[in-house]
Parts: structure tokens; sequence; C-alpha cells
């Protein structure tokens, strides 16, 4: 079944949880470049924990009100925003029923036709701070998720979800990484299982936990999902975002809620040391900001079937941590920077060297066009983190949780 959005007829509405976010906003901007019809909602836990933490954002993000205004005056589309928690049902209900976004009148409404899942506490070292950050991330991520299911239930068993989920449920295991699934041969019998998870954190924990939440739905009420097992991503721009600062998506870069490569990219552009945790051979699958926008989008125009969870692994190519060191090395060099690669103790139990071999074929033949990463592409980031140079933290960099 594919569903392709047409201005001439019926658009396809697609409702964004967590469309404040480093993805999010820059999910909605693509969907609603497209022809989509956008609905975004947030509930601002990211921005408020950054403050909290002290961990501001790179560069200064207007809210999504201010965002979505900025949108239109630029492109003339519409996304339409609330703000609330997903864990509320009675807010979720309303993001169905079009309440929330004062469209529930018009005799025209009708329940969003896919939902993109971003809205979990996305953090690994915040989910191991203490118990109140754990509690946190378990009450948000999975009633969060469970209340989802039983929106689409209640309102639209069609509706296709589309969850962000994340490659580190599955750990490192001695094997390969199959796509989802694996079949298991024993004692004359085989059966296909969800493959194994070993994750590494509370909040891959939960990811793993909303999975089996949402595969256990799939079989009990036929509902229909797509899980992105995504890899770390990179980037700060987006094809709708490059030529407008004030709609460029939030950009961490410190120990809590940064990923690696964007960390080491503000490391070199103002002169700290990368800082590279262990041996610095744990090994994951990366990709650029723009590859997420395309794996979603694909997603969306083509559904998953009812009754079926369907998995992805989505990345497009695996470097260790000290490779990636060493390409940022090198494209500060480029710039002409002196860029210092430093080992720190590892804050964090795993795997420093290990085996690391996923299977990730299935958004290509859904029709992925990957973006690699190129010397000339990390440049292009560099420069513009450059630019905020004055503005960078050095403070944010080392890390204050550990696990244990």
């Amino acid at each position: 079944m594919e569903m392709v959005p047409s201005e001439k007829g019926a658009r396809m509405r697609v409702l964004i949880l967590g469309g404040d976010g480093y993805l999010g906003w820059p999910t909605s901007m693509n969907l609603s470049s497209l022809g989509y019809e956008v609905y975004a909602v947030d509930n601002y836990f990211r921005r408020g924990a950054c403050h909290q933490l002290d961990v501001e954002p790179l560069l200064k993000t207007p809210n999504l009100h201010k965002r979505s205004q900025r949108w239109k005056e630029k492109t003339g589309r519409n996304i339409h925003v609330a703000i609330g928690d997903i864990t509320d049902y009675a807010f979720l209900s309303g993001c169905f029923t079009g309440k929330v976004f004062g469209d529930d009148d018009d005799g025209h409404w009708s329940p969003p036709d896919a939902v993109i899942h971003y809205a979990e506490q996305p953090s690994a070292p915040y989910s191991m701070m203490g118990r109140k950050q754990a509690v946190l991330t378990l009450q948000n991520n999975l009633i969060g998720t469970c209340n989802l299911v039983h929106a689409v239930k209640e309102y639209k068993p069609s509706c296709h979800i589309v969850k962000l989920g994340t490659m580190g449920v599955y750990g490192t295991p001695n094997i390969d990484i199959e796509e989802g699934y694996l079949e298991v041969n024993h004692k004359g019998r085989k059966h296909t299982f969800l493959y194994p998870k070993t994750p590494g954190s509370l909040y891959h924990l939960t990811k793993a936990q909303d999975g089996d939440m949402l595969y256990f739905y799939c079989r009990m009420w036929g509902i229909r999902v797509t899980d992105l097992n995504q890899g770390p991503v990179y980037g700060i721009f987006s094809k709708e975002s490059k030529n407008s600062e004030d709609l460029a998506t939030i950009f961490n870069y410190d120990d809590i809620f940064g990923t690696v490569l964007n960390r080491f990219i503000a490391q070199a552009a103002c002169g700290h040391p990368l800082t590279v945790y262990g041996k610095g051979g744990q090994t994951r699958g990366y990709l650029n900001i723009n590859d997420t926008l395309q794996c979603v989008e694909l997603c969306v125009r083509k559904p998953a079937a009812l009754g079926q969870y369907r998995v992805f692994n989505q990345f497009v190519e695996t470097f260790s941590v000290n490779e990636l060191a060493e390409r940022v090395r090198k494209a500060g060099k480029i710039a002409g920077l002196t860029v210092e690669i430093k080992t720190i103790e590892n804050p964090r139990q795993e795997a420093e060297d290990h085996y690391y071999n996923p299977v990730h074929t299935g958004l290509t033949d859904l029709g992925l066009k990957p973006h690699y990463l190129t010397d000339d592409g990390l440049g292009q980031i560099l420069d513009v983190i450059l630019k905020y140079k004055a503005d960078i933290n050095r403070d944010y960099f080392m890390p204050r949780v550990k696990w244990e």
C-alpha cells in the first residue's frame, strides 16, 4: 500500500509527536514542504531539561509557535502546533480529534493517517543520572507509547505509527545484527523471534520495551507500526532550513543530549580536545540528519500492513569513535585548525572492542538514497559551528554521569 500526498486531492494528515526536537522540527518542515498536512506537538521537555542542567543548545531557537509562523511566512505552508504532554491521554485524544488544534468544529476534521513518534526522553546519560530521571524516562517513554496505541485503536485503527527506535537496543552481540527479527533453529524446529536485545542504558531499555509493546499490539489489535532503529545522527541544517538559521534545529553538543559527532565538531571548532571515551573502539551506525528525513517520509508514504510490526535498521555507515575522531581531526586540518584527540575514562559500561555487523537493507530497498560522511560534508558542518565559536561553552564537554 502506498499513500502519496497530492495538492489537488486529499492530503495525508501526519501528526508529529516531539515536533520541537532535534529531529521533530526538521521532519515537520520536510513533510510540510512535500505537501503533507502536518500537526506538530511537544511538551518542551528537552528545552526545560537543557535549562535545568545548564546545557543550552548552541543556536537560539524560537519556540514551536514562532517557528511555525516563520515557516508559513517563508513558504506559505502551515505547520499546526499544540503544546502538551502525550502521557496525558486527554491531550493526546485532542490531537486525534483536532480539539487541541482548534480544528474540531469545522466539520472536516479526520484523525491522522500517520503518527511520527519522537516524543520520548532521548538521552542515555539523562536516564542514568539518578532515580528521578530514571522514573521520568520510564513514565514518559512507556506511558506515552501506550497512550498512543490506545488513541490509534479508539480513533483510527488504520493509522500508521512510525516510531523512532534505536540501534542501541541490540547492544553489541558477537553475531550479525539482523533487521528486527532472528530466525532460530532449535532441536530440529525453527521459529522467528524479535532479535534479542541487550540495551546499554535505561533509555535504551525503554526503547526495547516500547518495541515489544508495539509488537504485542500489532498482534493483538492489528495496528500497523514501523519501528526505525536509528543510529546516532549528525548535522544541523536540513534542505528546508539551510538558508534560514531561524529555522535551524536544536543543536546540542554537551555530554547529556549531544551526539558524539556533533560534540566532536563543536570541540574542534573551539580548540578543545576531542574527548574519546575509553579505548574508542565502540562502533555504531551513523547517518546524516537529511537521511533521517528521507527514511521517515519513505515509511509514511509506504506504510506497514495492518497487523505488521515492521523494523528497519536506520543508518548509513558504521564508524568507531576513534575513526570519527580522526575524520574530524582531518576536517579541522583542512579548515586550518589544530585538533587534538584525548582519551578519557569511559563513564559508561560498554564493550570498547567488539564485533559489529548490522544488516540495513530495508530502507535502501524502500528507496533511500543515502548521504555518506565526506570530508567536504564535515567541513560544511564545521564551517557553520565556527560561526558560533564564541558561544560554545567548554564546560559542557566532560561527562558528568557515570553508569554506576
